[in-house]
């Protein structure tokens, strides 16, 4: 292998190890300094974040805006989105 390929290669590994290594350790910072709260019924149809009544698993709800099923979002959005609240209609 000549010196130029050599030196091509060294310096492609050294880039992508770089943004390997940042792209695995940004999300994970942001997501431990960003705090979430449910926020009931503002969700679409098929994308709840998790159970509710009637089904026990996130993406089942086929009702949207259904005050019992929740989407996650950053803390204090919820009371800002038209009809979210942080406290389901009927409690479980």
């Amino acid at each position: 292998m000549n010196a130029q390929n050599l030196l091509k290669n060294a310096l492609f590994s050294a880039i992508a190890v770089s943004a390997l290594g940042l792209a695995s350790t940004t999300p994970a910072h942001a997501a431990d300094k960003m705090a979430v709260e449910k926020c009931y019924g503002i969700n679409a149809a098929h994308k709840n974040d998790c159970q509710s009544p009637g089904h026990s698993c996130a993406g089942q709800d086929t009702k949207a805006r259904d005050p019992n099923a929740f989407v996650a979002v950053p803390k204090g959005l919820c009371e800002k989105i038209d009809g979210g609240k942080t406290e389901p209609a009927q409690k479980s």
